[in-house]
């Protein structure tokens, strides 16, 4: 209702994925801008040419939104066991495995010494989210009759279980030396054909965003080409807006709510008629189901991985991307994803920022030459050096800052991220007041 936001007449209106206009036009907006980061895209005004966000073309970022989109997928699965079901899973990486090597037999080239069939992509990438929601549905009996550490523990071991069985199954996985290489990401009718969309190799941009020349040719630059990655970052992006989507529609539906009640109350769930085993069993297939297309899509991006690329820090991954950006909320999950894989590029950049400032010498160089080591023998925080050397190198630093925010926003800010962005959305609706 017009001037009137919150005011729902209807279950319906208020249960809608957008109920109201603002938050539409903001969700078309960003998704536009997104689109237009890979192709480069300027807005004429005069004879000037704006280019928004137009740093995010380069194509070192756009894999860092590549790898955001794909751990994005991954997240709302765990997202949904942890954040919407109350279920603590560690063991979300040993499924992303099942998917990666699920893809790699169906999707995996025929006759070579590793298996594949050599399937399209349309089979082995659902394929890979049907095997590991089926392996968590097997997972699951054990599962459901433990709750809160002791479900950690028995997820976690499930992690070690996987890291032996990808690194001895070496027709399947590769063995831990070489790995194996994993079907490519392009789209064919069957195995003997020409991909009809190759979303690996540079060249003109592909149907499914020609209208976007034909429609805003007139304001928007468009390139005649674009790069691999550019393409690569385009189908994740497509990926990622349908699988939110079917997340941000679970919580509406019966199933949802039933893991919400199950997470807030599970006595009460049960007394009202919530199938306690059920409803484990569910988030249990669901969540499986996002992390091994998750994997398949990981492998598909990277090309060749060894099997100790899933890994126990691969589930300290995703849970510190649901506790920073906010649990049981996809838009916090969102956040946490974005998070966590732009910020240690900025970190990274921000380190080189430092040394670069104390070669030059000035005002600042004091002060950076505090935080950053320069030489083996200056002691500082953060070190850019090459090999080993005083301070922490830019990884270390992250897992550092990584532990420091989980423990910072679980005692400070529980929804993380989204919760901020509630703090800072209802200061201004309220604004100038603060009652």
């Amino acid at each position: 209702m017009r001037g009137r936001p919150h005011l729902y007449v209807s279950y319906e209106s208020e249960q809608s994925l957008l109920p109201t206009w603002t938050q539409r036009v903001i969700v078309v907006l960003f998704l536009f801008l997104m689109v237009l980061i890979p192709l480069n895209g300027g807005i004429e005004i005069g004879e000037r040419v704006f280019q928004p966000l137009g740093f995010l073309s380069d194509n070192s970022w756009l894999k860092i939104l590549s790898r955001v989109a794909i751990f994005g997928i991954g997240a709302l699965g765990l997202n949904i066991l942890t954040g919407l079901a109350g279920q603590v899973s560690l063991g979300h990486a040993f499924f992303m495995g099942i998917g990666a090597y699920t893809a790699a037999v169906l999707g995996g080239e025929v006759g070579k010494a590793h298996w594949g069939l050599g399937l399209p992509i349309w089979i082995w990438l659902p394929a890979a989210g049907l095997v590991a929601a089926l392996v968590g549905m097997l997972v699951a009996p054990t599962a459901v009759r433990v709750r809160g550490l002791y479900l950690a523990i028995v997820t976690l071991g499930l992690v070690f279980i996987g890291e032996y069985l990808f690194r001895n199954l070496v027709s399947i996985t590769g063995g831990s030396q070489s790995g194996r290489k994993f079907p490519e990401l392009e789209f064919r009718w069957w195995q003997s054909e020409e991909p009809a969309l190759a979303f690996n190799s540079d060249g003109p941009i592909w149907a499914p965003f020609n209208w976007l020349d034909w429609l805003l040719g007139p304001w928007i630059n468009f390139p005649a080409d674009v790069s691999e990655e550019a393409k690569t970052y385009l189908i994740l992006l497509v990926l990622l807006v349908v699988f939110v989507v079917l997340a941000k529609n679970l919580q509406r539906t019966r199933i949802g709510r039933a893991f919400m009640a199950l997470r807030d109350r599970d006595i009460a769930a049960e007394v009202m008629g919530v199938p306690d085993a059920k409803t484990k069993f569910e988030a249990f297939a669901i969540s499986s189901f996002y992390a091994g297309v998750a994997g398949a899509l990981l492998v598909a991006f990277i090309g060749r991985t060894i099997p100790e690329q899933f890994n126990l820090l691969l589930s300290v991954q995703f849970v510190a991307i649901i506790l920073i950006g906010g649990a049981g909320t996809v838009a916090g999950t969102l956040m946490g994803s974005v998070f966590v894989f732009v910020f240690p590029r900025l970190v990274q950049d921000f380190s080189v920022w430092l040394t670069e400032t104390v070669e030059a010498g000035g005002v600042l160089s004091s002060v950076a030459d505090f935080f950053v080591s320069t030489s083996l023998d200056d002691p500082g925080l953060v070190s850019t050096l090459e090999g080993v050397s005083p301070g922490l190198n830019v990884s270390q630093l992250n897992l550092v800052i990584y532990g420091l925010l989980i423990v910072g926003f679980l005692i400070f800010e529980p929804l993380g991220l989204y919760g901020i962005w509630l703090r800072i959305r209802n200061y201004w609706k309220g604004w100038p007041f603060t009652y």
